[in-house]
């Protein structure tokens, strides 16, 4: 997607989207057999929802997830306020964001080379995804917010 600009990239985003909502959190293409959620963070300037797929780990009953490269929107957007929606297996809650840090990182950002490493039969996408995952990459826990 590095040739992609931020419309084709929304455009594609949306249909991800579009297709987890219909199929109760499954869908094909590049994602298919993934761990896949839905994160709503509240936009830092505007104050408008947005939703993103991000590939997920879970610790515990915590889930896991990094952008990959970079520090895109949703990351800047939870930084700002850290209370998001998680969309995941047929269902949506509150949860709060926390980054991790050192050591706290470290298995899941070995853990997130290694799933797109395996990732990598399926796709060179993947393969050049996970030498793309720098270790400075933030790394973000989502806790669901008891009720």
């Amino acid at each position: 997607m590095s040739d992609f600009d931020m419309s084709q990239v929304k455009d594609w985003n949306n249909k991800i989207i579009e297709e987890f909502r219909a199929n109760g959190g499954k869908v094909g293409g590049f994602y298919e057999g993934a761990p896949l959620l839905l994160l709503t963070t509240t936009g830092r300037k505007s104050g408008k929802l947005y939703t993103v797929p991000l590939g997920y780990q879970t610790d515990g009953e915590r889930l896991i997830v990094l952008p990959g490269s970079g520090r895109p929107d949703w990351y800047y957007n939870l930084k700002a306020n850290p209370r998001v929606k998680v969309e995941v297996n047929g269902e949506a809650f509150e949860a709060l964001a926390q980054i991790l840090d050192g050591e706290q990182k470290a298995p899941f950002l070995k853990k997130a080379r290694e799933m797109l490493q395996e990732g990598a039969a399926r796709s060179e996408e993947y393969a050049e995804m996970a030498a793309q995952i720098p270790d400075d990459v933030p790394v973000v826990a989502l806790e669901r917010i008891s009720k």
